[in-house]
C-alpha cells in the first residue's frame, strides 16, 4: 500500500506541474474542498426565488433574437446549389426539345 501511495504521489506531482511549490498563476484558494454547488453558489431557501444578475435579461433577449433572425434568414435564403441549377437547366432543355419535336 505504501508503494502505491509513493507511486501515485510521484506521478501526480510531476505530470501536473513542472516544479514544486506555489505557482504565480494559481493560488491554493480559500476552501479545503468544493461545496458541490454550481459556481459555488448556494441555492436559495425554500420559497425564495433566485435574484437575476444585471446581465441576464439582456443576454436572454439577445440570444432569443439571434435564434429567430438566424432561423428566418437561413430558411428564406435562395437555393444556389449546383444540383438545383443543373435541374433547372435540364428542365429547360427538355421543354425546348419537347416544343421543337411538337412543332415538327
Amino acid at each position: 500500500m505504501a508503494i502505491v501511495n509513493l507511486l501515485r504521489q510521484r506521478l501526480f506531482s510531476h505530470t501536473f506541474s513542472s516544479h514544486a511549490g506555489p505557482s504565480r498563476w494559481t493560488s491554493p484558494g480559500h476552501q479545503d474542498r468544493p461545496h458541490g454547488y454550481l459556481f459555488n453558489r448556494t441555492p436559495p431557501l425554500p420559497g425564495q426565488s433566485r435574484k437575476w444578475e444585471d446581465w441576464e435579461l439582456t443576454c436572454y433577449i439577445t440570444s432569443f433574437r439571434t435564434i429567430v433572425i438566424l432561423g428566418v434568414g437561413l430558411n428564406s435564403k435562395p437555393d444556389l446549389t449546383i444540383e438545383t441549377w443543373a435541374h433547372q437547366k435540364a428542365l429547360e432543355k427538355l421543354a425546348a426539345e419537347s416544343s421543337s419535336s411538337s412543332s415538327d
